[in-house]
């Protein structure tokens, strides 16, 4: 593996995990694809990547945020991007604390990663929305915050936010990005 083209995929879906792989495989990147927290550590054992492309919810109720910490721990310089279709202002906050130097919601294809790799500062010509948040993407914001402070812990985060569990996952449900 060639340290300055290695890139770790740390996804739970198979095919859109191949479909990553093949696709920086044909910009020359050494890929290594990891389904999980524990595939991620046995990799990082071999391996430190410069990159590493990292999905917010992996299957199990596993979080990537764990991913994104064990990555920013092993190689504080590796650049990761977190790549998710639910996303929020808590999970984006949280992943950036813990060592991603980018947040990228789905759908996102390579050249939007890898520009995302590109990018090490904060970008000042991002335009400022004068659109009032919802209720609705409040209350989505308190969820995923509140997901996050129990580790994707579905029954918690309905106990903490007073709703019944049922409640909670259909509005989880209706929410779901592909």
């Amino acid at each position: 593996m060639r340290p300055d083209r290695s890139l770790f995929i740390v996804e739970d879906d198979a095919t859109f995990a191949k479909t990553l792989k093949r696709s920086f495989e044909k910009r020359d990147y050494d890929v290594v694809v990891c389904h999980d927290r524990d595939a991620l550590l046995s990799a990082l054992e071999t391996a430190v990547p410069a990159y590493a492309v990292v999905d917010l919810k992996l299957g199990a109720g596993g979080s990537g945020l764990e991913c994104v910490k064990l990555l920013s721990a092993r190689d504080a310089s590796t650049r990761i991007v977190v790549l998710t279709g639910f996303a929020s202002i808590a999970t984006a906050v949280e992943a950036i604390k813990l060592g991603a130097s980018h947040y990228l919601a789905k759908p996102a294809n390579t050249d939007d990663i890898e520009a995302a790799f590109g990018r090490a500062e904060g970008d000042v010509s991002v335009p400022l929305s004068s659109r009032p948040t919802s209720i609705k993407n409040l209350e989505w914001e308190r969820i995923h915050e509140t997901l996050v402070e129990t580790g994707f812990n579905i029954s918690e985060t309905a106990r903490r936010l007073g709703l019944h569990r049922r409640t909670l996952a259909r509005k989880l449900e209706k929410r779901v990005v592909r």
